[in-house]
C-alpha cells in the first residue's frame, strides 16, 4: 500500500517533507517495474536540484532508468547505503531506500505532487 505521509510524482519519486527538508526516493511501484536495482547514481551533497529535473540514475536488471526530482533545493544528505547495496531500495523503498534529502528552494512545489490515492490512481491505469 502507498504510504499517505508523503507526495508522489508521475515519474514514480515520492517527497516526504519535515519542515523544510524532503527526503526522496522512488516508489514501490517503480521498483517492481525495474526489477532488481543492481546500481544507483546520485548527486553529491550540496548540488542544487530542479522540480522534475533529472538527478542520477537507477540501474536494474531491465533497464536504466533516469530520477526526476519531485522538488527543488539544494542537497543536504545522500543514502550512500543504497549506492554501497542497491538491493535496499527493492526492499525497503519508503525507509532504508531512501535516496536524498533536500532542502526545499521553493516548498509551495510540494502542491504539485499527488497525494496516496491520487497516486495509486496513476498506477492502477499504468498497470
Amino acid at each position: 500500500m502507498t504510504p499517505d505521509d508523503r507526495k508522489y510524482s508521475k515519474e514514480h519519486e515520492w517527497a516526504l517533507v519535515t519542515g523544510i527538508v524532503a527526503t526522496v526516493g522512488i516508489t514501490q511501484f517503480a521498483t517492481e517495474s525495474l526489477g532488481d536495482v543492481v546500481f544507483v547514481d546520485l548527486p553529491e551533497v550540496g548540488s542544487s536540484i530542479e522540480q522534475f529535473g533529472k538527478f542520477g540514475e537507477v540501474e536494474s536488471v531491465k533497464a536504466v532508468s533516469d530520477l526526476f526530482s519531485p522538488v527543488s533545493g539544494t542537497i543536504t544528505e545522500r543514502n550512500d547505503a543504497v549506492i554501497d547495496d542497491p538491493e535496499v531500495v527493492n526492499k525497503s523503498p519508503y525507509e532504508a531506500g531512501w535516496l536524498l534529502k533536500v532542502e526545499l528552494s521553493a516548498p509551495s512545489e510540494i502542491d504539485d505532487l499527488m497525494g496516496a490515492a491520487d497516486y495509486d490512481k496513476l498506477t492502477a491505469e499504468e498497470g
